[in-house]
């Protein structure tokens, strides 16, 4: 009997957490044969192949390749009607798999997913990330969906080409963008929960993402069909920029125009900082008690978080290196 959905999974030397994965991934699997797993192993020097194998994984080694195209290539030997994006470092909760399969026969709906989790062990940076993140309960129609969490129509996905290999980042919000162009919708369900435990522990990795993620952010927002709700995701990180560069020109010619510079500087920076309270007001504003280090910590990373995409507007960064922690297992 041809399983009903299909799991592809990128994994590069992060064996550890690719098992926690799996073994939420096997809490779904109720009928014998409904569930495929496919791991799309991108040469890996750990056991992350091995612990595939032994929890009953298709493998498919290949020795490198943008996670779209690893993506891709699961897909292409997937053998469903449903193909569900989950990433090594992520788990599911029981009852993903229903939740997913409900979702999608519903009139006109192509993909599915929903916000990650952060740990619940996780340090302040990324309790603070996940709450600057949020979660919605219940379902609704949203613009995009991550691709660490999501389930898709087989036909639908094959009908756009799959991710465009072509991007480095944001492979996930072009394919929505594409698929709502399309004519389909994309909902968010609460019931697909999913943990995050790949979600920057510092500062320092807050930044360093977010200058790598948002490298092809321009190209994506910028795309046709123009998805206008996406537009401020590119938009403000260009402000910051020109904010940085008036500092930076305030400052250096403080010496030659006195406090003119200086005020150009000090305006520069207060704009920088309008730019960002918006997004933690609005988690304060939902959270209702969050508290006043809470209020900081939230504006802590919601600028390196600014700084890391205004950065990579002008400059290229690779990816931070693959972490393999121990992670316990969650309920």
């Amino acid at each position: 009997m041809k399983p009903r959905v299909s799991f592809v999974i990128p994994v590069r030397n992060d064996a550890a957490r690719l098992e926690a994965c799996l073994r939420s991934i096997r809490r779904n699997s109720h009928v014998p044969g409904q569930i495929e797993i496919i791991v799309v192993d991108n040469g890996s020097t750990d056991r992350s192949s091995a612990v595939a194998s032994a929890a009953g994984a298709v493998v498919i080694p290949v020795e490198s390749g943008r996670v779209s195209e690893l993506r891709n290539r699961g897909a292409r030997h997937a053998t469903a009607d449903v193909l569900a994006f989950v990433d090594a470092d992520h788990e599911i909760v029981a009852g993903w798999v229903y939740a997913a399969l409900n979702c999608l026969q519903l009139p006109g709906v192509g993909l599915v997913g929903a916000l990650c989790h952060a740990p619940t062990d996780g340090t302040w940076v990324q309790n603070v990330y996940g709450l600057l993140r949020g979660t919605r309960g219940g379902q609704h129609d949203v613009d995009w969906l991550g691709s660490g969490n999501m389930a898709v129509r087989r036909d639908a996905f094959e009908a756009l080409g799959g991710f465009d290999t072509s991007l480095e980042t944001c492979e996930d919000v072009d394919l929505c963008h594409r698929l709502r162009a399309s004519g389909l919708r994309i909902l968010s369900d609460a019931r697909l929960k999913n943990i995050h435990y790949g979600d920057p522990k510092t500062l320092r990795e807050v930044f360093s993402s977010e200058r790598w993620r948002g490298r092809d952010n321009l190209r994506v927002s910028f795309r046709r069909p123009i998805a206008w709700a996406a537009l401020p995701s590119a938009i403000i990180p260009i402000c910051h920029v020109a904010l940085f560069a008036a500092v930076l020109v305030g400052v250096l010619g403080a010496p030659l125009i006195g406090r003119v510079g200086l005020l150009v500087a000090t305006v520069a920076i207060v704009g920088c900082i309008a730019a960002t309270a918006p997004r933690v007001v609005r988690v304060a504003v939902r959270e209702r008690g969050l508290g006043f280090a809470t209020f900081l910590q939230a504006f802590a990373v919601a600028s390196a978080y600014d700084i890391g995409r205004a950065l990579a507007v002008v400059s290229r960064a690779p990816h931070r290196a693959v972490r393999t922690p121990h992670i316990a297992a969650t309920s």
